[in-house]
């Protein structure tokens, strides 16, 4: 009865969303995917011929530990944080529901505060063994190896240890009933191999491994590769504009990076220098729009001491610190234009003259430029110059924006966890479905810049072990999209309204001694008082005749 009252309390069903037009299906904040249990073991079939019983058996148990770390995350969501041993509990239910196995704990002893676990449970109709058996019948050992994944993988997120379960009797070879046994990995034998199906190593592949040696030596790459040190992106518009960069990396030529502001532009100058001869040499970036029209040239070209009020020390500009390497001029286009015809006389003839300062000094500098402003148009209101223009465009790469590239999206936001769970000294489980789905349907109108913001927010604001929620990424979390239709508390396929209906419907009739009548003639003096008396605007909002309402209020008098 306990466990009933705890399911009522949550209700799976109302968490349940179908959007079929738009081909999702959503348990609370999760996408879930509905598939033939036929089709399932085709697949579980096909790892066996692929990679035999071993490391089928490694790829299944993985499976189903990364499944149960996030449905121990969904308890929690579903229920709050109340009572750990109820909260606990819904990890059987949620398998049930999930239509993997009617699971039973049957023993368990638990202790939160000093991390004790020991369970048992019963499994009744496991999809796994009904599976094995119909594609390979009877056999010698335990078949249940992703429900014994999940099983972990929900007990160790909750313990924040590692808790391993394993299968002691199963239908599978024979017996009678399958079976689970958990406790902690330390309290199992570590010499009998089996907590190395949990941990995929090098060797979990062997195939594979030979095919990408035999590729090697044949001089190819399996694919394009997705991360070029710290560029990231598979997109077509990011391997267009980084397959340009890469090709311009090695060679004196001026580049112009365009794009909006965020996209990215001095992480691709950056990865020019890198990648060049220059490598060894400094990288300095200045941005041009930040610096104060009076004081861009000597943060440019230099000064010599005395040579404007202020300047008390001879001091070398940003292009004599860049010898030898690589200078990125970023938001060229706001350069006013005195120092466009000093930045042009430099990039002709290669050689910088300091302010106040009649000695000419040679320069051996790459000049990498960026703007996000549309210079053809600077040009025609006279704003930039064209004859640096010509000579700063020489090789042009425009990086796209990110909603143009929205693929790039999961790639780039896995980086940016990793990088600020550094910073942060957090361990997280990424983003949950609905966070990655906000991510993918935002405007992005700054870019990886505006991405890279959010996710150090998700990374500060996630709790430890857990993972990062829409909340955690916004402040002000986007309007949620249309999530189509629920299940109803009765297992009725529904629009959210007719859902939200029925759960008020639900909860009218769990108080008791409800009595129709009487709520019948709250709604019709409810509606005749908003209406001011007027019965035909009163009938309308009860969706019922005039008449009808006249009837129902004359019977109600009789």
């Amino acid at each position: 009865m306990a466990e009933q009252k705890l399911i009522e309390q949550f209700n799976l069903r109302s968490r349940l969303r179908f959007n079929i037009d738009a081909g999702q299906i959503w348990l609370d904040e999760n996408r879930m995917l509905l598939l033939h249990a036929k089709a399932m073991g085709h697949m579980r079939r096909e790892l066996f011929d692929a990679l035999g019983e071993h490391g089928a058996r490694g790829v299944l148990i993985r499976m189903g530990f990364g499944a149960g770390q996030q449905d121990a995350e969904l308890a929690r969501s579903l229920i709050g944080e109340g009572d750990p041993y109820d909260v606990f509990n819904i990890g059987p239910e949620l398998h049930a529901f999930e239509g993997m196995v009617k699971p039973t704990i049957t023993k368990k002893e638990i202790d939160w505060e000093k991390g004790i676990f020991f369970g048992e449970v019963l499994l009744e109709n496991t999809w796994e063994a009904e599976s094995h058996i119909q594609h390979f019948g009877i056999g010698d050992d335990a078949v249940c190896w992703t429900i014994v994944g999940y099983a972990s993988g929900y007990t160790s997120q909750f313990f924040k240890r590692f808790i391993v379960f394993r299968e002691v009797s199963c239908v599978g070879r024979g017996d009678a009933a399958c079976k689970l046994v958990g406790k902690p990995a330390e309290a199992w034998d570590p010499n009998d191999g089996y907590l190395d199906y949990f941990r995929q190593s090098p060797n979990s592949y062997p195939m594979r491994r030979l095919e990408d040696e035999l590729a090697q030596l044949r001089g190819h790459v399996r694919g394009p590769a997705s991360k070029e040190g710290e560029l990231v992106g598979s997109s077509p518009g990011f391997r267009t504009a980084f397959d340009l960069v890469r090709k311009a990396a090695d060679s004196p030529i001026n580049v112009l990076l365009l794009g909006e502001t965020g996209v990215g532009k001095e992480m691709f100058a950056r990865w020019m220098h890198d990648h060049s001869e220059r490598a060894s040499g400094p990288f300095m970036a200045i941005n041009c729009g930040a610096i104060p029209h009076d004081l861009i040239e000597s943060e440019l070209f230099g000064v010599e001491k005395g040579a404007f009020t202020g300047a008390q020390h001879a001091r070398p500009g940003r292009f004599e610190r860049a010898a030898g390497g690589t200078l990125f001029l970023d938001e060229v286009g706001d350069l006013p234009l005195a120092a466009q015809v000093k930045l042009l006389r430099v990039l002709q003839t290669g050689e910088v003259e300091r302010l106040g300062d009649h000695q000419i000094r040679k320069i051996d500098v790459r000049l990498v430029a960026a703007t996000n402003v549309d210079l053809p148009k600077a040009i025609a209101e006279g704003r930039f110059r064209a004859d640096l223009y010509y000579r700063l465009c020489t090789y042009p790469v425009t990086i796209p924006p990110l909603r143009e590239r929205p693929g790039d999206i999961p790639q780039l936001a896995k980086a940016l966890i990793a990088k600020y769970e550094k910073s942060y000294g957090k361990r997280l489980e990424g983003l949950t479905d609905k966070a990655m789905r906000a991510l993918l349907a935002n405007r992005w109108s700054g870019n990886v810049r505006e991405l890279e913001n959010l996710v150090e927010r998700g990374v500060l604001l996630a709790p430890e072990g857990g993972q990062i929620e829409v909340e955690h990424l916004f402040a002000e979390p986007p309007a949620a999209a249309e999530t189509g239709a629920e299940v109803d508390p009765y297992g009725v396929v529904c629009n959210q309204d007719e859902a939200g209906r029925n759960r008020l419907c639900g909860q009218l009739l769990d108080k008791g001694s409800f009595n129709l009548n009487e709520h019948e003639r709250r709604l019709i003096d409810l509606a005749v008082a908003r209406a001011d008396g007027n019965l035909t605007h009163a009938a309308r909002a009860l969706g019922i005749t005039r008449r009808q309402l006249a009837y129902r209020l004359k019977r109600g008098d009789d």
